[in-house]
């Protein structure tokens, strides 16, 4: 097995799992606190019970706030089961949740019918018919076909909100800034991580401070589980092909998702079909039974291991039918899957993660962690390893690299936002334009002229770029030392037309344009089938998080012919000192400033009994907050010194 980079012991106290009157946990009952706001940001992990916070939030709404409807929207199908119909009354609730089953279109069916089915809900007179649940993709269709004034005395409850950003091509994103303008709606928006792994903003700042907050971190999650006492991960880096190191990290002894690396990336073979044939002959002989979509897998043991196969297309309606209905502890031993089996996806008996293949997302990383730390009785101690390839660099930087992923993987679990923001490129018309923010202006860049470019450039840029890198003609002209020139206005445009037959010269020429502009060619000789140089670049893209002065790696052991990574210990008391740390430098404050405000802090205490909270809305308190942990900070780094 794969050593660990950090390991997290929690002291379980079973807070987080406790129930109040009303039968509520911890996390739901915070939510429900800030139930009258109108708009309401839930930042919380997988299994700290969203959905059912949401269910007491859109209920009181109904009763006694006097919203008419709740649409709630959700990435995909299989995530719908969590908003099913629930008995809370029995728990202490003034109220159950019930949905009328042709209300559910997270079932089969046409989207055709689906948005048909949405429209003729909103419109509908019947006082009875007042929830619905539907995917993102049929929110987004029944939108265009809407008036933002259609959803006036409407609760839009949006689940996986990082799906939504401010980003032009979003139209979700646009579609929530509108109603947000121009509708009495109340909108409750629901995410396990709230950054984008492409680092576009969710909201304008503006839209944001709109919002009431409720963060509720791993954490406080994790230290209030009944069994699941320890979480880790660890890096696994290898040579050669990832299907032969692949039984070395393997324990059959735990109930396993196993991510195979994506077909674009330097991990992978480019034959997913043969990359699953070798992981199923690992694991022993495998026959597959139809009736169910589950291969039985014998042992050299004898034991008989069920797979479930989310690579393969065909049949692969059947094996997700037997997973949505299974229920017990011996259905299934092991997931293999490429996109599947990430956000939303409720295996609660899932104990190992094992994700093949670099992952320039922190969001897919805090999402593939969440499906193994939900807490149930035959875990005790959950695993993520990550096997990449070896990194064609130094010890050191590996070593620098992985500290500095360790630490932003741990604020991101802490719901700190820590990724660089990428930039966009725009033709520059005149001196006055000057970049800001995330934009940068360039002389003589050509925009999009038409849909399908523009599409192309805000959509496929990372499949293209992964085409590009990948063309031997271009990976033999960069290795000759071919004129930049060469590649960029030859080479590279016969792979956007090889990609792209339906383009026209001139569109070809500005997707081509972009691409250089976001200096593919100038990484290429990195990147080139090398995902573990990928891995080194990702750690350059975290704000600040050299800033966290703390060293987590405490030796390197030989793995395969490259090496793993062992670390030190992190326990709830660092985790602690990791958020009190990130939230002391969030704010820049002047000596001057600290003790002017110290009396503020004293007299807000003295009037409300209570510190100032970093997750109000108002931004007076904030800035105290943020102020006495500063002064907290600057207290221990002067006891240290003494």
């Amino acid at each position: 097995m794969t050593s660990n980079i950090f390991e997290i012991n929690y002291n379980s106290n079973e807070k987080s799992q406790n129930t109040n009157s009303l039968g509520m946990r911890e996390m739901q009952a915070l939510v429900y606190e800030k139930r009258d706001a109108q708009y309401l940001l839930i930042k919380a992990p997988p299994a700290s019970g969203k959905s059912r916070a949401l269910m007491f939030v859109a209920l009181d709404k109904l009763i006694n706030q006097g919203l008419k409807k709740v649409v709630i929207a959700v990435p995909e199908r299989s995530i719908g089961k969590s908003f099913q119909s629930t008995h809370l009354q029995e728990y202490g609730f003034y109220s159950d949740w019930n949905i009328k089953q042709e209300n559910n279109l997270t079932n089969r069916g046409s989207n055709t019918s689906k948005v048909s089915k949405f429209l003729d809900f909103i419109n509908s007179e019947d006082i009875e018919d007042k929830i619905l649940l539907c995917t993102h993709a049929t929110l987004r269709f029944a939108y265009d076909k809407l008036y933002d004034t259609d959803f006036n005395d409407i609760v839009l409850a949006i689940d996986e909100f990082h799906h939504v950003s401010r980003d032009e091509s979003s139209i979700i994103g646009n579609a929530v800034r509108s109603i947000m303008s121009n509708s009495s709606a109340h909108l409750i928006a629901m995410t396990g991580s709230y950054f984008r792994g492409d680092s576009v903003p969710i909201l304008e700042s503006r839209d944001e401070q709109k919002f009431e907050n409720v963060t509720y971190t791993y954490y406080e999650q994790l230290e209030g589980y009944k069994h699941l006492k320890s979480f880790a991960m660890g890096y696994s880096f290898y040579r050669g092909r990832y299907t032969d190191a692949i039984s070395e990290v393997l324990d059959t002894s735990k109930k396993t998702i196993i991510h195979i690396p994506n077909v674009n990336s330097g991990e992978s073979t480019k034959d997913k079909y043969d990359e699953v044939d070798r992981i199923l002959g690992h694991l022993g002989d495998a026959h597959y039974d139809k009736d169910t979509g589950i291969w039985y897998v014998t042992e050299k043991s004898g034991r008989v291991l069920k797979v479930a196969d989310l690579v393969t297309e065909e049949e692969r309606e059947a094996t997700q039918e037997y997973i949505r209905n299974m229920s017990e502890l011996e259905d299934l031993d092991i997931i293999i899957a490429l996109g599947m089996a990430k956000e939303g996806f409720d295996w609660p008996y899932a104990e190992y993660a094992l994700t093949i293949g670099y992952r320039n997302s922190l969001t897919e990383v805090v999402q593939i962690i969440g499906r193994v730390t939900r807490d149930s009785s035959n875990k005790t101690h959950a695993q993520f390893t990550n096997l990449i390839a070896q990194p064609d660099a130094q010890d050191d930087e590996v070593m620098f690299a992985v500290n500095n992923i360790m630490k932003a993987i741990t604020a991101s679990l802490l719901m700190e936002s820590v990724l660089a923001p990428n930039f966009t490129f725009k033709r520059k018309d005149n001196d006055e334009q000057m970049g800001n923010g995330t934009d940068i202006f360039i002389k003589g860049l050509k925009e999009p002229s038409s849909e399908r470019t523009k599409n192309i450039i805000e959509n496929d840029m990372t499949d293209l770029k992964a085409s590009i890198l990948q063309d031997t003609q271009i990976q033999q002209a960069i290795a000759g030392g071919i004129d930049s020139k060469v590649i960029n206005k030859q080479l590279i445009p016969r792979v956007i037309m090889t990609k792209y037959p339906d383009l026209s010269n001139s569109e070809t020429e500005e997707v081509r344009q972009h691409i250089v502009a976001e200096s593919v060619i100038q990484s290429a000789e990195r990147e080139t089938g090398m995902g573990g140089d990928q891995f080194l670049r990702m750690a350059n893209k975290f704000i600040k998080i050299d800033e966290i002065a703390i060293d987590l790696i405490d030796e390197v052991n030989p793995f395969q012919r490259a090496y793993e990574m062992i670390s030190k210990e992190i326990d709830a008391p660092v985790l602690r000192f990791i958020q009190d740390y990130i939230d002391g430098v969030k704010f820049v404050f002047t000596e001057e400033e600290l003790v002017m405000l110290y009396p503020q802090i004293i007299q807000f205490k003295k009037e409300n009994g209570r510190n100032p909270d970093k997750a109000s809305s108002d931004q007076y308190e904030q800035r105290l907050a943020y102020a006495l942990l500063r002064l907290d900070q600057l207290r221990r780094e002067r006891d240290e010194k003494a």
